[in-house]
């Protein structure tokens, strides 16, 4: 029995622990935001109250909203309920019928609770309860929150109620008071507000927000950063609007607006009371031509001079100007039609050093700005402005110049400041990690405002990240908003700078700019600077990143700070193609490879900070050409967190330097119906293993046109079928290549030109063309008085952006001891020479260098003379930079001979029996051959009756009248 009582016992006892347990994880869960709320007698209240932990999530949950006051905190007061509507007593059910009160649902399990207009009685502690439906309770069904009400103590008036009118280019100056006396800690925002005509919402002109941040509207952005637009807070209540110039879009109804805002116990800010001021309407009368300049008339030695020139007229935006500062009859700086900015000997070193800057800073306004002012640069200023025109040949013509009225400029000297400065040295940070500086001040005697500045090695000036004025307000430089940048005050004399997630581009020089203001009204200012560096995580080099096909390539990945497992990847992106992986290294030392493993070694080095891990390249080819990236991943409790990227490394793969050459092709002359042997000799070559393809090419009158081509295996892969059976090639040692044309014919004259291309083999075993030479001769006629063009193009070499080309053209004339002298070089950084030679130099004067591609040079002779007339080729060199700057001679190839002939007009030509093509190859015409064997035969007629009149005398050898062949040089010697 007793064992029986002692189960039934324990039974209970772990149904009574199962039973506090369940208690004890309640399942619903009802939640209003936490109070107290203060809000302001007359604005609206929202309550947002939601619940969780119901079995159907999915289905709209029914609330009941209830209060009760302070004056009897025990009597619940029915307000509203989204089940029952006459749940509220009789007050409020009035205000719920009329809508002044509402419950609005946002989802399921959330509604909220709105009072259209608070009264002073809606002071008092709110219960929302979610109402069960599904019987049993299991959990909290309902929560409160406090509603405090308080008096609306936000004043906000205008200065100006009364119209305005102002000339376009004045100055507006605006006031507006805005104040709360309330018992609570809030902050206030003001903004002035532009309402144009015709437009429904108003646009901001500019706002101090909450936190004490200036933020121009849209629009207005130009203007504020060129100081144009200000706000500024005088005093307790006063905020200043400051337009330095009107602009005809300024015109409208302008009016500020306060918001009071406080902080809810959450945390989130909330606007308890926005009021507006009493509108001005503003009419701008826009101006004629004209344009003034507008500065500080008094300064302070070290202050900002600037000086800002503003033109007003009718389609400015379409129209060209060149503006121009003057002090007394010295022009300082002048920024032309096209914006390019020129300034005066005297000046240029104050520009040097970042004291001069002068810009366009609008369709209208041009800005120079000299700081710091210095005492010499007291005196009277105007701005002059030129109108520009297009001419027809896109010249700009130059106007008349109009002058603005002078201005005086004074520069007090300042007084003997102790203000000093002491920054601390940064020294190396780390990418992604945080940047913080600190400015130390002493000797302080007035109110300090703090600007902090930076300026990275491709600037020539320090630019702004942050600011904090004399009333400890801060302004974000617009390049720094999306930054997490912060400047501080921890103690009087110390300001800091913190910059989080830093990244390469922050290397630089950051510079702590002090100003301090005396109550006098004088300003001393002083800077510190400190070099920052930050340094890469992951960075990726290599000691080349130019190779040519065949060399090993070394690249490295270092992976700097403390020794972790972690995996690398490397991957190279050729062209615009996805990257493609190389090989994985893992933790544990295996090596997933993705390539192919016989061109690549991976070794790692361990250092003390830092760990190497090395790609080595066996015989690149063109395959691996591309940029280069090794991405890294930390092993952190079982966890990859991947690392920064290294930078992308560009790897060039170059082919060989070519040393191909071939022989130049000699100009010839051959009766009709014989055959024409032409010879293409390889001169030099790169390899022994090179293989060939060569192209023959015939030029008349249409252009070029390919005879027969033949592939690096000696396999025909194009020829002219009109040809048929009068073609052959023949390949020699060498090699030589001949072209042999059977009975040849008339459309056989020509030029021909030998297109010899080179290939070697990669070490992946796949073919590719190193260069392509040709060679062929080019007669030019022209009459005395023209002008003559000679070409020289590259038909094959390198491109890109660290390939240059440098020319030479030569001459020989045809009746002097000039054999080859040198008219006109352009080397290969652009610079133009002539060589000084008076046996040619009214030929130098008339010479015109142009270049309309990168691979084409063009060489006119103006105003051709007959003593002109000579043998001219050109001499193309190949330059490419090497990793350490240096220029390297990579390739050099001369161009064919181009004969000139200069006819004086007027001249008599004799009549030649056979027709000479000027481009290589002459036939006999069929017209000449007829009257060629008509006086053959009459001379034989003849000869044959003075024989038989002689009758003793025997028949003679008639002397052949065809011309013999005369080889023609591509390239004179000097022994011609």
């Amino acid at each position: 029995m007793s064992c029986f009582l002692l189960s039934v016992w324990r039974s209970s006892l772990i149904l009574c622990l199962g039973q506090l347990l369940r208690c004890g994880e309640a399942r619903v869960k009802t939640e209003v935001q936490a109070g107290p709320l203060y809000r302001v007698l007359g604005s609206p209240l929202y309550i947002t109250c939601s619940v969780s932990g119901f079995r159907s999530e999915n289905t709209d949950k029914h609330f009941e909203f209830r209060m009760t006051t302070p004056s009897n905190p025990n009597r619940d007061i029915q307000i509203i309920s989204s089940k029952d509507d006459d749940f509220g007593y009789s007050n409020h059910l009035i205000r719920v019928r009329k809508n002044e009160i509402a419950l609005k649902r946002l989802s399921p399990n959330s509604v909220r609770f709105e009072i259209k207009s608070l009264l002073k009685a809606d002071e008092g502690e709110y219960e929302c309860t979610a109402v069960n439906l599904e019987g049993a309770y299991d959990g909290e069904y309902s929560a409160k929150t406090v509603v405090k009400v308080i008096e609306d103590s936000l004043s906000v008036s205008s200065s100006a109620s009364t119209p305005l009118s102002l000339n376009e280019g004045e100055a507006l100056t605006l006031t507006c008071l805005a104040s709360s006396s309330t018992s609570q800690h809030t902050h206030l925002s003001v903004a002035w507000y532009l309402h144009k005509d015709g437009q429904e919402d108003a646009q901001p002109i500019i706002s101090l927000n909450r936190d004490f941040t200036l933020s121009p509207g849209q629009g207005f952005e130009r203007r504020y950063q060129a100081g144009l637009i200000r706000l500024d807070k005088l005093g307790e209540a006063a905020y200043n609007l400051q337009m330095a110039k009107v602009e005809p879009s300024d015109q409208g109804r302008i009016y500020c607006q306060a918001q009071e805002w406080i902080q809810d116990p959450d945390g989130s800010w909330y606007i308890i009371i926005q009021k507006n001021a009493e509108e001005m309407t503003l009419t701008v009368k826009a101006t004629g031509w004209k344009h003034f300049i507008d500065f500080p008339a008094a300064l302070q030695e070290g202050q900002e001079l600037l000086l800002s020139c503003n033109i007003n007229t009718q389609d400015v935006e379409k129209r060209f100007f060149s503006v121009a500062w003057l002090k007394g009859r010295v022009e300082l700086a002048r920024i032309g039609p096209t914006g390019v900015l020129t300034v005066a000997p005297e000046y240029s070193v104050r520009q040097k050093n970042g004291e001069l800057r002068a810009a366009r800073s609008g369709n209208r306004d041009y800005r120079l700005i000299l700081k710091p002012v210095r005492t010499e640069d007291q005196g009277e200023y105007i701005c002059r402005v030129w109108p520009q025109e297009r001419g027809q040949d896109d010249a700009f013509i130059e106007g008349e110049a109009k002058d603005s009225t002078p201005q005086r400029v004074n520069i007090s000297a300042t007084g003997v400041s102790k203000l000093s400065v002491k920054m601390q040295q940064a020294g190396n940070v780390a990418e992604g990690g945080g940047l913080h500086l600190s400015c130390k001040v002493d000797g302080v005697q007035g109110q300090l405002s703090v600007t902090w500045e930076q300026k990275s090695a491709s600037m020539a000036s320090f630019t702004k990240i942050i600011s904090i004025n004399e009333e400890g307000v801060t302004e974000i430089a617009e390049e720094f908003m999306s930054r997490k940048v912060r400047v501080m005050r921890p103690t009087t004399d110390n300001f800091t700078l913190e910059l989080d997630e830093v990244t390469l581009s922050d290397s630089g020089v950051y510079q702590c700019a002090v100003s301090e203001r005396k109550p006098n009204g004088k300003t001393h200012n002083q800077a510190q600077t400190t070099t920052v560096t930050v340094t890469s995580i992951v960075s990726l080099v290599s000691r080349k990143n130019q190779v040519t096909v065949g060399e090993k390539l070394e690249l490295m990945c270092r992976v700097k700070g403390p020794h972790m497992p972690v995996t690398v990847t490397w991957s190279v992106q050729r062209e615009a193609k996805t990257p493609d992986t190389i090989l994985t290294l893992s933790p544990d030392g295996t090596i997933s490879w993705s390539a192919d493993q016989n061109h690549y070694q991976l070794r790692v080095e361990s250092r003390k900070t830092e760990v190497i891990y090395y790609l080595l390249v066996i015989g690149t080819s063109h395959r691996e050409g591309g940029n280069y990236q090794c991405n890294v991943s930390v092993l952190l409790k079982n966890v990859h967190k991947e690392l920064k990227a290294s930078n992308q490394l560009a790897v060039i793969v170059n082919n060989p330097v070519s040393r191909l050459d071939v022989s130049p092709i000699p100009a010839l002359t051959r009766n009709m119906n014989t055959d024409i042997t032409i010879t293409c000799s390889i001169v030099t070559k790169t390899s022994e293993s090179s293989l060939y393809s060569i192209t023959w090419l015939h030029e008349e009158n249409a252009g070029n046109k390919t005879i027969v081509s033949l592939d690096r295996n000696s396999i025909v892969t194009e020829s002219q079928a009109d040809l048929g059976q009068r073609i052959s090639m023949r390949r020699s040692k060498g090699p030589t290549f001949e072209l042999t044309i059977r009975q040849a014919r008339i459309s056989d004259k020509g030029s021909y030109t030998c297109k010899v291309g080179e290939w070697l083999q990669d070490p992946r075993g796949e073919w590719y063309l190193l260069s392509t030479v040709s060679k062929s001769t080019q007669q030019l006629t022209a009459k005395q008085g023209e002008e003559v063009e000679l070409n020289c193009n590259i038909t094959s070499g390198a491109s890109g952006s660290s390939i240059f080309y440098g020319v030479i053209w030569h001459y020989a004339a045809n009746s002097s001891s000039l054999k080859n002298a040198i008219m006109v070089k352009l080397d290969h950084t652009g610079l133009v020479s002539y060589p000084d030679n008076k046996d040619f130099r009214g030929l130098q004067e008339r010479l015109r260098l142009s270049r309309p591609t990168q691979k084409s040079f063009y060489l006119s002779i103006q105003k051709a003379q007959e003593e002109d007339s000579g043998t001219y080729w050109c001499e193309v060199d190949q330059y490419q930079l090497d990793n350490e700057a240096h220029w390297q001679l990579k390739a050099s190839d001369s161009g064919g001979a181009i004969k000139l002939s200069v006819k004086v007009t007027g001249m008599i030509t004799p009549l030649e029996v056979f027709c000479w093509d000027p481009n290589g190859i002459a036939i006999l015409g069929g017209y000449f051959l007829y009257i060629l064997i008509i006086i053959v035969v009459v001379i034989l007629l003849l000869m044959f009756k003075v024989c038989r009149s002689k009758g003793s005398q025997g028949k003679k050898s008639t002397p052949s009248l065809w011309a013999e062949s005369l080889p023609m040089n591509n390239k004179p010697s000097g022994d011609d």
